[in-house]
């Protein structure tokens, strides 16, 4: 069935807002797919001689510190955030959908052991628990994906765990209870199915989280080592030159803020269909 959506504008039954987010995602993760054949300048070539230029029709969006290309750099640093944001995201919403079930659908002491071990996380700080895995293992791509997706699995679980709690009280569940279906049946073939849309909004609304986490951690010092054209990496190098090279700054947020908003658009376009709402 379609729900229609009453937005500010329209392009056929979308929603502008959805349609403008989705663009802004589908334009980075092309770039970062693309950006070594869309990039003017190689960004890591230093050239001094040309530091701290400002916008021209030579350098879009001007040069650093080093003299490098900051429309290159801006350009080259999606490709980082874009593999920290989607796997964080994806095993983020697979542990937290898979631990919601378990704790709303059987309940008892292990939904209490559960929830309790979720709350723990919850309170601990993410950015101490980025710095205790960085230092022993590394910085990396694949800790920063596990800092992140911990850190959004308790999110993803309270949600699932809220939506099965509720369907359990349906008479469905009551039926399939009567029929003997087995625990796994029951979760994965009857409350699942009934619960995919929360784990959809969820998707859609940890996904930002996560990109803008994902800068955080990177802004901290705990993503790919210095010189890195990695958005947050960058306004972090460049944030002492605010004064006398904005665009050093700029260039690199408006990134992280224009994909943060892309997903929210998106993840509020869900959530209202999910809702209902016509």
């Amino acid at each position: 069935m379609t729900v229609a959506l009453r937005p500010l504008g329209r392009v056929g039954r979308l929603p502008l807002a959805s349609v403008v987010g989705a663009t802004l995602i589908v334009l980075w993760t092309a770039v970062a797919l693309s950006w070594p054949h869309l990039v003017p300048y190689d960004p890591d070539v230093q050239r001094p001689q040309d530091r701290f230029q400002g916008p021209s029709g030579e350098h879009l969006l001007g040069t650093d510190q080093f003299g490098r290309d900051v429309f290159s750099r801006m350009l080259a640093g999606a490709r980082p955030v874009l593999e920290v944001a989607p796997a964080a995201t994806a095993l983020a919403v697979l542990a937290g959908t898979v631990i919601g079930l378990l704790a709303g659908g059987v309940g008892g002491w292990l939904d209490e052991v559960m929830m309790r071990i979720v709350d723990a996380l919850v309170v601990f700080p993410a950015v101490i628990a980025a710095v205790l895995f960085a230092a022993l293992l590394g910085r990396s791509t694949g800790v920063l994906v596990l800092v992140v997706a911990a850190a959004l699995t308790t999110l993803v679980t309270r949600s699932v765990r809220a939506a099965t709690l509720a369907e359990r009280e349906k008479p469905y569940v009551e039926a399939a209870l009567l029929r003997g279906e087995p625990l796994w049946s029951l979760l994965g073939r009857e409350i699942l199915p009934n619960v995919r849309r929360t784990v959809y909004v969820e998707t859609t609304s940890r996904l930002g989280d996560a990109v803008f986490a994902a800068a955080t951690l990177s802004f901290l010092g705990l993503g790919r080592p210095p010189g890195s054209p990695e958005w947050g990496a960058a306004v972090a190098d460049n944030r002492v030159w605010l004064g006398n090279a904005p665009w050093t700054v700029l260039a690199p947020a408006l990134a992280i803020v224009s994909l943060v908003v892309g997903v929210a658009l998106v993840a509020d376009t869900s959530r209202r269909a999910a809702g209902g709402e016509t």
